[in-house]
């Protein structure tokens, strides 16, 4: 069968092993230094190995392929010693219901507004039921600590999406260029602090607006340090 599978590129790969750590399916291991796709019916597809790559050296192609063997890759994880859940349950993909918020009182206790997990960048899956239809809120870490209403007045109704390129010392792009492409997305905001080096996730969603081939909505908002919105 024709799917979309992971390919990585020997050249660029420095055999660091984060690829082969992030990748609970087992799919990828280390082969005379290098990362290698074992088999491809381990590999689901939702790409969790390409935002751990340092080098960029893991892209997505389309191609004959095995389809994904969830027994396969149960088995694998048995043999590296690792429960056979679907991976990692801080990754396991589900959407919160969050229906009774909207009728909460003004003065009630405040209520969370995240509407799927996981919500980090790295750890998001590329498809996810919650994904179609959304209003995608793509926003630096940092924005939820230095804006007060950061719930109420941009994560209402939206599916929420986090990171920081400083920290993490990845480019978001690919990730974000697949889940707008192959996710009925409606709209985009990118939610930005003052400082500069938030301009790489600002470039990153951009990147992936662009390369996704979509029409798209989008919008930035930046915050500063002190909590304000700046125009």
């Amino acid at each position: 069968m024709i799917r979309k599978i992971i390919q990585i590129d020997e050249e660029k790969c420095n055999g660091c092993g984060a690829c082969a750590r992030a990748c609970h399916e087992g799919a990828i291991g280390m082969v005379d230094g290098k990362a290698k796709l074992l088999r491809d019916d381990y590999c689901d597809g939702l790409g969790d190995c390409l935002p751990a790559c340092p080098t960029g050296a893991i892209t997505f192609v389309e191609r004959e392929a095995a389809a994904y063997d969830q027994k396969a890759v149960e088995e694998r994880q048995r043999q590296l010693g690792k429960a056979p859940s679907g991976g990692c349950p801080g990754q396991r993909a589900m959407r919160l219901n969050r229906e009774t918020v909207e009728s909460a009182p003004a003065d009630g206790p405040s209520v969370s507004q995240l509407g799927q997990w996981p919500c980090q960048i790295k750890l998001a899956p590329i498809n996810a039921p919650y994904f179609n239809g959304a209003k995608l809120l793509i926003a630096a870490d940092c924005t939820a600590y230095a804006y007060a209403r950061f719930h109420q007045d941009f994560m209402r109704g939206k599916i929420t999406l986090i990171g920081c390129p400083k920290l993490d010392s990845v480019d978001y792009s690919e990730k974000l260029t697949e889940i707008l492409r192959q996710n009925d997305i409606q709209s985009v905001t990118i939610l930005r602090m003052e400082v500069p080096c938030c301009g790489g996730l600002e470039l990153a969603a951009k990147k992936a607006i662009q390369a996704s081939g979509k029409f798209l909505p989008w919008q930035v908002v930046t915050i500063s340090v002190d909590g304000r919105i700046l125009d």
